[in-house]
């Protein structure tokens, strides 16, 4: 289904204290990511706020990367171990509203990561192309069954 003209939009929502940090450092050492990611750095992946997914998708984005610390390196002690519950519970709210989980990415980089944040980037660019342009937002809830049936 991929079209070989689209070119993804995807925003990244990445810890100042971890991912953006790697980022910075693929910078600094010219290491080349996707130009499709547009990166927002966030005090920490736990303050990332759902809505800011939902909204990103109603501003025409075509997926949605957030990034942290691992697991027990959080500058704020749990914020990424909340983050992480916080986005299980939400991929069933997405999948719930006709958004394609798939293009919902979670993962952890630390700063000193920079090939881990170019890898993660070229792989988040490249199954987003392969899913395709977004969609509209609602699901749809008629079963395949029933499409061909007319309304009395």
């Amino acid at each position: 289904m991929s079209d070989k003209s689209f070119q993804p939009k995807i925003l990244a929502f990445l810890c100042k204290w971890c991912s953006y940090a790697a980022a910075d450092l693929a910078g600094v050492n010219r290491l080349s990511y996707p130009p499709n990611i547009t990166a927002i750095k966030i005090p920490c992946t736990g303050k990332m706020n759902p809505e800011y997914i939902i909204q990103a998708f109603r501003q025409g984005a075509d997926g949605v990367w957030i990034s942290g610390c691992h697991p027990g390196t959080c500058h704020y002690t749990s914020g990424n171990l909340i983050a992480r519950r916080r986005f299980a519970v939400f991929k069933n709210l997405l999948e719930y509203i006709g958004i394609e989980p798939q293009r919902v990415r979670l993962s952890w980089v630390g700063s000193s990561e920079a090939h881990r944040f170019q890898e993660i980037a070229q792989d988040i660019v490249d199954s987003i192309t392969e899913i395709g342009p977004a969609r509209k937002m609602v699901k749809n809830i008629i079963p395949q069954s029933y499409q061909g049936v007319r309304k009395i």
